[in-house]
């Protein structure tokens, strides 16, 4: 696949590991893969790189990954990019808060390499409704 046609994403995790995980996934998977480690620099990469998808941890150093959803969705540019929310906390509530701060949708962790890459598609694909 050209570079020209693979899709974006924007992965903002501050975990080494965890995001090198998600980027060595999607790119294996033919997405183009774009870091950010904290939310002020997702915000920034948000509008700069035109993403087609934001993958963002909730807890992140400095601006956490709700304030990083809100700043992104004030940028014109970016209120139109799904925002799923990454995250370890696995309680059902946990999911209804995502959702309701205005998540497109919600990828629990520890992430499966099996599933990420269809899940990514479905969330492009539905406009992050998946």
């Amino acid at each position: 696949m050209s570079d020209a046609l693979k899709q974006r994403v924007l992965v903002v995790e501050d975990n080494p590991r965890n995001l090198k995980l998600v980027r060595a996934v999607l790119e294996h998977s033919g997405f183009d893969v774009v870091e950010a480690t904290t939310g002020e620099e997702g915000v920034v990469l948000a509008r700069q790189s035109s993403p087609d998808l934001i993958l963002m941890d909730l807890q992140l150093p400095g601006i956490d990954g709700t304030e990083t959803l809100r700043r992104i969705r004030s940028e014109e540019t970016s209120t139109h990019v799904p925002v799923v929310a990454v995250t370890a906390f696995a309680m059902e509530d946990d999911r209804d808060q995502a959702y309701a701060s205005g998540f497109s949708g919600y990828v629990q962790k520890p992430i499966s390499v099996r599933d990420l890459p269809v899940q990514v598609r479905d969330f492009i694909q539905l406009g992050g409704t998946a």
